[in-house]
């Protein structure tokens, strides 16, 4: 892979990512306030979610956009599934659910991060992989739920001794609901969460948007749009302070889990890769694919599945995938996956 590829990581963005985590290392009071962290979150969504719409409104739906979407599915489908299999050899059923939901879904802001390493190096991408964003935050979410539910009925037919029905959509799931011991969670609940996110909700409005306005709205909204680059880099600079506080809790996640934190997204990025050649998709469209499939969920995703599979540890596959894969891909990911399509595509 050409070198010259890690030399584009040295700028603000990455660079405040780096030094949050230093600050944070060296226990430092600096602190993003919370609702500024979240305003940055949500600006961030916004924008992309716009700048895809956009795109979309200029070239249209295209057979192009159909492969990327066809692919997102898989992916969605498949991760989780094989995260599954593996993480049920170490893990107790629930939490091999819960973290296979997180690494099976995917990282907004390593996506946004992708899509600004990408424009930095030429590279065009469809602006409707903001819809595939959205496409493989929520199977994964539901799969997760469903083996969930599928380990518990196991339970209690083994306790009962009678058979026990795995739950339909509307029918009340066998836990006690939140933490706490609220009402019962139901299939239903859950759906609404998964689908209903705010996160989902926000990208999906900006997309439409973005493409119902076209070229006036990008003339209204150029100011605003403009700001993008840099709260980005304030926003990474908030992530560098969370990394940084969790890493205690990442070393001592055990040599399994750590290498699952990295080399499950490695795997998922090979598969991303060869899945995007065969169905032809451009470099562009490939890349932020295979950023999409090599992610972990830390915000969406831990936030449902902490009502949804209570009896699973939130410590862990949250840890993981914010203080193991989150920095692994923002460091290393996204030049090793761009320096490999770039040769694979020539």
């Amino acid at each position: 892979m050409d070198a010259s590829l890690f030399v584009t990581l040295i700028d603000p963005a990455i660079l405040l990512f780096f030094f949050g985590i230093l600050a944070g290392t060296l226990r430092s009071n600096l602190e993003i306030p919370p609702a500024i962290a979240k305003f940055c979150s949500l600006y961030l969504l916004l924008v992309i979610g716009f700048k895809g719409g956009l795109n979309l409104h200029e070239t249209g739906f295209t057979a192009a956009m159909g492969w990327a979407l066809l692919g997102a599915f898989i992916l969605a489908l498949a991760v989780p599934a094989w995260s599954f299999l593996v993480l049920r050899r170490r893990l107790s059923p629930f939490d091999a659910a819960a973290v296979a939901a997180t690494y099976g879904s995917v990282s907004a802001v390593t996506f946004i991060t992708a899509v600004s390493f990408a424009e930095q190096q030429g590279l065009d991408a469809g602006g409707y992989m903001a819809v595939a964003l959205v496409l493989m935050e929520s199977p994964a979410i539901i799969m997760a739920v469903l083996l969930a539910n599928l380990v518990r009925s196991r339970a209690a037919r083994e306790a009962a001794a009678v058979p026990v029905a795995v739950p339909q959509a509307g029918a009340t799931v066998a836990v006690t609901g939140g933490p706490g011991g609220s009402a019962p969670l139901t299939m239903r609940g859950v759906l609404h969460e998964a689908f209903t996110d705010g996160a989902h909700l926000l990208l999906l409005g900006a997309v439409l948007i973005g493409y119902l306005t076209g070229d006036t709205g990008k003339q209204a909204m150029q100011p605003f749009t403009d700001l993008q680059k840099g709260i980005l880099a304030f926003f990474l600079l908030d992530m560098g302070l969370l990394v940084a506080r969790r890493a205690k809790d990442a070393l001592g996640q055990g040599p399994f889990l750590t290498a699952f934190g990295i080399l499950m997204p490695l795997f998922n990025a090979t598969v991303a890769v060869a899945l995007s050649k065969f169905l032809g998709l451009s470099a562009g469209d490939a890349f932020l694919l295979t950023v999409l499939a090599a992610s972990a969920s830390y915000i969406v995703v831990p936030a449902v599945v902490r009502y949804a599979i209570p009896e699973a540890n939130p410590s862990l596959y949250f840890t993981m995938s914010l203080a193991i894969t989150f920095p692994f891909n923002i460091i290393i990911g996204l030049p090793l996956y761009l320096g490999v399509i770039e040769r694979l595509w020539g």
